[in-house]
């Protein structure tokens, strides 16, 4: 796209939010709502306000996802897919307008929420394909007689999600549920809500009233949504703190089925024989800097180099972190965007001026210079880190990287399992055995070999320990969005 596409789209989305956008409850918007207000991070200031759903709205949207939850799954998964393919192209034909306003409101950059986007619109499709061949089991119990179980929808289900990749997070949680008969009720991060609540008005013409809500606010509406009675199944997508407090609000209102995908302190094994460049170039990629500048829990931000070849490494990782300069977001060209808030950038620069008080080298990063005063933050990279560090142990959830040295596998080993997280790691060699011994050492859901950051959809995504509960991108998680009934039909007086 030029640079007069791209400065005419800056244009729509700025007429677009110009009027702050409605929070709708049965295809409704809803009057009299506080307004809260979301930033442009590339600028630093006031991009428009946004509604901020109180209890009673909540309660609203659950009631009228539950009046709609019976004939939603009564469609079957054939009218299901009907409606859900309707609203893939839709939302393909507004894709670039979603993208731009994820660029906008988040910091990401344009190019990247264009991809977020046109990775996750095949799951329209291929969804309710996958649910048309998922049922339940015969039991050969007695073979006079029928024994066999149904999955059956929870009814409203809750998703929570992060601001990293708005409206790929938001596609991507309101699916599943909705292919399996559910109705979902959705809550956007607060610093991120625009492409969420534009999806919600695609919705709106396209499925029944009820059966995809979005309740934009900050923590006080993800409560209310969270312990709403009606609410039996949540998922959740964001921090460990966040999904510690959903478990807790959780279990004080009823029983209620949770899976959280949370933070992650990730660890990338490089043993000798790994080719230098390729390992560079995987550290940087891995760091996820051009499409949420390191915002992202899948990020390896702790690398274990073989003492052969550190230093070879660290200075190839350097030069190629040198050529990623942040940039505005929706600027032609721009590889990397600002962060998402003031806070977190500053969040950020704490960790680095921990990392340097507490003795590890930093090879490359500092202040970056010639922009608007948006969140903008460099990429850091520090060497002679220490497992100790904090930087070493804590989850930054921005652009550092931290460099350690290795010379005993089992010992590298212990130490990248030596924190609460368990959600990705990575290992690079051409040793077969190496690698699979590594691998099934890791304490992690989800591992790389020779490779990093990709997913691939149809295999499980999630952590263990602090890391997570539940997977997600599978057949698995199409299963979690519905209860197993047991039925035992005797053919026989």
């Amino acid at each position: 796209m030029s640079d007069g596409h791209i400065a005419d789209l800056v244009g729509e989305v700025r007429s677009l939010v110009a009027d702050p956008p409605p929070l709708l409850v049965g295809g409704e918007p809803v009057a009299g709502l506080a307004a809260a207000q979301t930033l442009d991070p590339s600028t630093g200031t006031p991009l428009t306000t946004f509604p901020v759903a109180d209890e009673s709205t909540v309660d609203a949207a659950v009631r009228a996802a539950v009046a709609a939850q019976p004939a939603w799954h009564a469609l079957g998964v054939p009218g299901r897919r009907e409606l859900l393919a309707a609203l893939g192209e839709a939302v393909r034909a507004q894709r670039h307008q979603l993208a731009m306003l994820d660029a906008m409101d988040g910091g990401n950059p344009y190019p990247a929420m264009l991809a977020d986007i046109e990775r996750c619109l095949h799951q329209f499709v291929t969804w309710p394909a996958v649910a048309g061949m998922t049922g339940g089991d015969t039991v050969p119990i007695d073979p006079r007689d029928l024994h066999f179980t149904e999955h059956q929808p929870y009814g409203v289900v809750a998703r929570i999600v992060a601001y990293n990749h708005p409206a790929y997070f938001a596609i991507k949680a309101m699916l599943p549920p909705l292919v399996m008969g559910n109705t979902v009720v959705l809550k956007p991060a607060d610093q991120t809500p625009l492409s969420a609540l534009r999806l919600a008005e695609i919705a709106r013409d396209i499925l029944p009233p009820g059966v995809f809500t979005v309740v934009s606010g900050g923590a006080a509406t993800g409560s209310a949504l969270v312990r709403h009675p009606a609410v039996r199944r949540i998922g959740f997508t964001g921090s460990v703190s966040t999904g510690l407090a959903i478990q807790r609000a959780a279990a004080e209102s009823s029983v209620k089925h949770v899976s959280l995908e949370l933070g992650g302190k990730n660890a990338m094994i490089v043993f000798p024989d790994a080719p230098v460049e390729a390992v560079a170039a995987a550290v940087v990629a891995g760091m996820n800097l051009d499409s949420c500048g390191g915002q992202s829990c899948g990020s390896t931000s702790r690398v274990f180099v073989h003492e052969r070849i550190h230093d070879e490494v660290v200075e190839a990782v350097a030069a190629r972190l040198a050529r990623v300069v942040p940039g505005v977001a929706y600027a032609e060209g721009t590889v990397m965007g600002p962060l998402v808030s003031a806070a977190h950038r500053d969040r950020v620069a704490g960790y680095v001026e921990a990392g340097e008080r507490e003795g590890a080298r930093r090879v490359v990063g500092g202040e970056v210079t010639g922009l608007p005063p948006g969140f903008y933050h460099a990429p850091v990279l520090f060497d002679r880190v220490e497992q100790s560090m904090r930087i070493a142990n804590e989850e930054i959830f921005g652009p550092v990287i931290a460099m350690l040295r290795w010379s005993d596998l089992d010992t590298a080993l212990a130490q990248a399992n030596a924190v609460p997280y368990g959600l990705t790691g990575a290992i690079w060699t051409n040793d077969l055995a190496q690698a699979m011994y590594a691998t099934r050492a890791l304490h992690t859901g989800y591992v790389w070999v020779n490779d990093v950051s990709r997913h691939y959809w149809g295999m499980p995504f999630g952590g263990v320990k602090d890391s997570g509960l539940g997977r997600e991108e599978c057949v698995d998680e199409l299963r979690s969005y519905t209860e197993v009934k047991a039925v035992n039909l005797r053919t026989r007086w």
